[in-house]
């Protein structure tokens, strides 16, 4: 009895590790936060120049606008791969801003409609049988959303911000500063010339020193016994 007992509660334990292992292989848990940057890029300029180019990137590509401002902006484009199905594909911008430049976040969304037929009867009035409800041609198609699912190829992204660099504004480039000019340097025979000499003046000789003026002598008297030289 304690073992038919058992048997059950084994089978329980079983099926619930095999429910918890189904949940852990969900797509929720192996989402991943890790540092790449698929759906992000830092571009120059304000974060409205980036909305900007972003709206234009949209355009550029047959995309409706349905909103567009300073922040943010959404557009969203019509694909119609087969008669009895619909794609379209929504792309949403947000612009913040990061430093003296802007981050730019992007978010594709595909959502997949099937072509839904209802067809409808009618009541026919039958004399024996009574009423009896029979098809008619005439349905009503409509388009039911099947699947919706978020973009995750990088490629795609990376043709988005590739675009969008092409309408960003063009930042000009801050003027090179002028090359200073080194001072010319001394030759060699400049820097070994002996400085030229100025003569100094002679002293001016002072009055005490002066040498005193020569006198000439007197010659010596004639005698009484010379001749006199006769005229």
């Amino acid at each position: 009895m304690r073992l038919s007992q058992a048997i059950p509660a084994g089978l329980l334990a079983v099926s619930l590790s095999a429910c918890g292992g189904r949940a852990a292989d969900s797509t929720l848990i192996r989402e991943s936060f890790d540092s790449g940057d698929t759906y992000s890029r830092t571009v120059p300029g304000a974060p409205a120049q980036a909305c900007e180019a972003a709206r234009r990137t949209l355009l550029s590509q047959g995309y409706a606008i349905a909103r567009s401002d300073t922040a943010a902006v959404e557009g969203n484009k019509n694909f119609q791969p087969r008669d009895d199905e619909h794609e379209q594909l929504v792309l949403r911008i947000s612009c913040a801003p990061r430093g003296e430049q802007a981050l730019v976040f992007v978010s594709a969304v595909q959502d997949r409609y099937a072509l839904k037929k209802s067809p409808t009867s009618a009541s026919v009035g039958v004399g024996a049988l009574g009423s009896v409800s029979l098809p008619f041609g005439s349905n009503d198609d409509s388009l039911v959303k099947v699947a919706s699912s978020t973009v995750q190829d990088a490629d795609f992204y990376r043709r988005f911000f590739d675009r969008l660099q092409q309408y960003l504004p063009v930042v000009p480039a801050a003027p090179a500063p002028a090359p200073v000019e080194p001072a010319p340097a001394p030759s060699a025979s400049t820097a070994t010339a002996a400085p030229a000499t100025v003569p100094e003046p002679a002293p001016a000789a002072s009055p005490a020193t002066a040498a005193p003026a020569t006198v000439p002598e007197p010659g010596p008297a004639p005698s009484a016994d010379s001749p006199v030289p006769a005229h």
